[in-house]
């Protein structure tokens, strides 16, 4: 093997290295094109996916030598998709033929073999973007993912540097091969990490993701001061609708009250939605004062009774925010809103009942969150801490 393919095999090995390593389409699109750039000797570099719903080509990122206006990562960076025939015409009549998506190489006027190439194709954007950003040439590779063009790899070089050869089109689309098979990993990854973290029935966030969170909000409240709040949720007379009508009105009943608890939660920016199991949900808010937490609180009250399915909702609230003492671990929290949705229950309260609000440390929520013993009623849930 010659020493140029020597290089582009580690190349190719690297580029798929780096691309594992990403947790999100935006690390591996990044680690994409620079892998591509330093392979294929180019001064900049970008990965942009085609958006068929929008008929645009979007840029996800850019590596390299940026021109003034381009951003690393830019929010709004998109091409109509009908400047580049060659994605949506070109590549799909050749793939249809039996072919195999291949790159190509345009080059800016001026450029020794710049202009229309003979029989060749020839993208007046590309190249006039070329020039204006001061680069004399690019190879362009259809990027493919389940048998459809997904988006493209592009690679430029400076203006007077030597042009793109026949090779280096045909490494392109390896590379862009290789750029596909790390894209389809990063996706798997990312819908396996969101089944980890999401119940099944309602689409919420599950207690796995609300511990996590959870941690991380005390971390910022010890360490910043934020505001850290849980709001606990018992659904009233699920089993009732199992019993009478059977478990699929009690799913439809546990669906309907999860849209609730959604709506609600989104009036508290940042907050998270989530199901803990059985007939148990909860928010999770970090930043909002106490008072905005225990309002929303009130609206879901009021949402939930009116559910045509159900007897309303027994809701307990535990801030940071409020006078409930010092809270070091995420498992005195989950009690404090536990004992007070303990007493929304049995007092059979249409509103929410928060610790800390009648008395502070001599809040009878408080007490029977802090009592040697557990809250009265079976422990449904166990917790880390």
């Amino acid at each position: 093997m010659t020493g140029e393919g020597d290089a582009r095999l580690r190349a190719v090995v690297e580029l798929a290295q780096a691309m594992a390593a990403g947790h999100t389409l935006r690390d591996s699109a990044r680690a994409a094109a620079q892998g591509a750039c330093r392979a294929l000797g180019g001064s900049f570099a970008a990965i942009s996916q085609w958006e068929r719903e929008l008929g645009r080509l979007r840029v996800l990122v850019n590596v390299g030598e940026l021109a003034p206006g381009e951003r690393e990562f830019p929010d709004h960076e998109t091409y109509p998709v009908h400047e580049f025939p060659e994605i949506v015409g070109f590549l799909h009549e050749q793939w249809a033929g039996g072919g195999e998506p291949n790159a190509w190489v345009e080059v800016a006027e001026g450029e020794p073999g710049g202009g229309p190439p003979a029989g060749g194709r020839y993208n007046h954007q590309r190249v006039a973007a070329l020039r204006r950003r001061g680069r004399g040439c690019c190879v362009v590779a259809p990027i493919v993912l389940h048998g459809r063009a997904w988006g493209e790899l592009y690679v430029a070089r400076r203006a007077g540097e030597p042009v793109f050869r026949r090779a280096d089109t045909d490494f392109a689309t390896v590379l862009a091969a290789v750029t596909a098979a790390g894209i389809a990993q990063t996706e798997r990854l990312a819908e396996a990490r969101l089944l980890a973290f999401t119940d099944a029935l309602t689409g919420l966030a599950n207690r796995r993701a609300v511990d996590m969170r959870l941690d991380e909000a005390l971390e910022l409240h010890r360490a910043e001061g934020a505001v850290v709040s849980l709001v606990v949720c018992d659904l009233n007379g699920l089993k009732r609708v199992n019993d009478s009508r059977g478990h699929a009105v009690g799913d439809r009943l546990l669906e309907r009250f999860g849209s609730v608890l959604s709506l609600c939660g989104a009036m508290l920016p940042g907050t998270l939605a989530a199901r803990l199991g059985g007939d148990e949900f909860c928010l999770l808010a970090v930043g909002p004062p106490s008072d905005e937490v225990v309002k929303v609180a009130g609206e879901l009250c009021y949402r939930a009774a009116e559910l045509d399915l159900g007897e309303g909702v027994a809701v307990g609230v535990a801030s940071t925010g409020d006078a409930i003492g010092a809270v070091r671990s995420a498992r005195r929290l989950f009690r404090l809103a536990d004992a007070a949705q303990y007493r929304a229950k049995a007092a059979k309260s249409g509103e929410p009942v928060v610790a800390g609000r009648h008395g502070g440390a001599d809040d009878p929520v408080v007490r029977l969150a802090d009592s040697p013993a557990p809250p009265p009623g079976p422990e449904r849930r166990r917790f880390r801490r």
